[in-house]
């Protein structure tokens, strides 16, 4: 996505390069999202709980950026459709939280295998020193990106 417009000012090309990247990867999100039969938000969910673990509807919806009402909603939308289950929570008995399916997991690993794949690929060419330039970079702009919004 070339920086045509000035509502961008004079960033460094780094930073255009960084949002090019978000960009290609919400593009992304979208098409994965279609081939996997479900929408945006949704397979959003089921990657947060991929990544981070079984959860309450609350704290789905907090990593998300929702209400909780529209984190149910999506919730027994996924059940339905046997992404997600609803189960007790192992430490607290009291407590229901949402996991990933098994077929969730499998569906997930056939759509993005090959994407996941090519970025493997283009990350084992980097020397030692550039993969260390190259983390150190990504770490900032990541936390940046998780505080960005939060105040």
């Amino acid at each position: 996505m070339p920086n045509d417009d000035d509502s961008y000012g004079d960033l460094d090309p780094a930073t255009i390069a960084v949002r090019d990247m978000v960009g290609a990867s919400r593009e992304l999100v979208g098409r994965m999202a279609h081939r996997m039969g479900m929408n945006p938000n949704d397979m959003s969910a089921i990657a947060q709980l991929t990544q981070e673990g079984p959860m309450g509807v609350a704290d789905l919806a907090t990593h998300l950026g929702i209400r909780s009402a529209s984190a149910t909603v999506m919730v027994d939308r996924l059940e339905r459709a046997g992404h997600v289950e609803r189960v007790r929570d192992t430490v607290d008995r009291r407590r229901v939280v949402v996991t990933e399916t098994p077929t969730a997991r499998r569906t997930a690993a056939q759509a993005w295998g090959p994407t996941i794949g090519r970025l493997d690929e283009v990350c084992r060419e980097l020397a030692d020193d550039e993969r260390d330039v190259v983390m150190r970079f990504l770490a900032r702009i990541t936390e940046v990106t998780r505080e960005s919004g939060t105040d």
